[in-house]
């Protein structure tokens, strides 16, 4: 066995590492920034996922695609589309708040997995998009995970550098501001519906960003692959546990809740079938044990938000 074979599920772990961190800082965004509950997560990662699948797939009799474009086109492509998507939706679903805000982007997400499971010309139903092409697909298979994996951590670090530079900008102030007490905002003159709109376009346009770099890992997308319940669960436990309102704190969050949840599947696989099944549901129960500690004990999460008005008061003193 060679170097990179042994190294194989440490780079499996890291390579959805790389996904779900995205996915969490796309929700901080979203939730850390404007205060928006977004529970279609996995809609818009679905878009992403289908939209790159479908432009860059070779020809097939079953559904729609064939175009065989570069797997960079694919991935703007499925930003793009997963931002324009967002704009109506937005306009429907940024009237409510809090809790009726996420019933009504819950209900997007199944719709989408609805249309993913249905739409047979278009998705191919419940068989799904195969033969999608991976960068580095043409090395042998642990040097192309390595690299691929090289890939994703460049995006991912990408993606955390502009959004920590979006955080400390006056956008990234405003934000806050707007989330903390949009009355006082509003007063101020500030357009609280446009800034929640741009909040929530971007954070769905990275969630579409990871669904692309996903497809193009796994080369394959099914319904069972965009679960609600999984994606939107863990994305979620991750950005809360780890301290919403802070880029560092989301991927520490992503870190331990993959570690966990994927150690946690090495024990249930050993399992007889039957029971197999059912300890899924044992995972999600200790992931939100885990989580409701975390809630008792560290409320604002492991990392919580840096206070940057006082960073910033600090600052400018100095310059002083």
């Amino acid at each position: 066995m060679d170097f990179l074979s042994f190294l194989n599920y440490p780079v499996y772990l890291l390579l959805f590492l790389c996904i779900y961190g995205c996915l969490s800082i796309a929700l901080n965004i979203q939730w850390g920034y404007a205060g928006l509950f977004n529970a279609g997560i996995a809609g818009f990662f679905a878009i992403g996922a289908y939209t790159s699948a479908i432009l860059t797939s070779p020809a097939s009799a079953d559904h729609v695609g064939g175009f065989e474009m570069p797997t960079a086109v694919g991935i703007v492509a499925a930003m793009a589309l997963s931002a324009a998507v967002a704009w109506p939706v937005g306009k429907v679903c940024l009237r409510f708040r809090s809790d009726y805000l996420a019933i009504v982007t819950i209900g997007f997400a199944e719709t989408i997995r609805i249309a993913a499971k249905s739409e047979e010309w278009l998705t191919n139903a419940a068989r799904g998009i195969s033969n999608i092409p991976r960068p580095f697909g043409d090395y042998g298979y642990s040097l192309s995970q390595f690299l691929y994996l090289l890939f994703l951590a460049v995006v991912l670090l990408v993606v955390y550098l502009l959004v920590e530079r979006l955080a400390i900008s006056p956008w990234g102030r405003m934000m806050r501001a707007i989330r903390d007490n949009e009355i006082a905002a509003r007063a101020m003159g500030k357009n609280i519906e446009r800034r929640r709109m741009e909040a929530f376009v971007l954070g769905s346009a990275l969630m579409a960003l990871a669904g692309a770099l996903y497809v193009h890992y796994v080369r394959t997308i099914t319904p069972e692959a965009i679960d609600p319940t999984i994606i939107t669960f863990l994305v979620w436990i991750m950005v809360i546990l780890g301290g919403s309102g802070n880029s560092r704190g989301v991927l520490l969050g992503a870190l331990i809740v993959w570690i966990i949840w994927s150690s946690s599947e090495l024990l249930t696989d050993q399992l007889p079938d039957a029971l197999a099944v059912k300890a899924k549901y044992a995972r999600m129960l200790l992931v939100g044990l885990l989580f409701l500690l975390v809630l008792r004990f560290r409320p604002s999460g492991l990392l919580p938000e840096p206070d940057f008005g006082t960073q910033g008061e600090r600052q400018s003193k100095q310059k002083r």
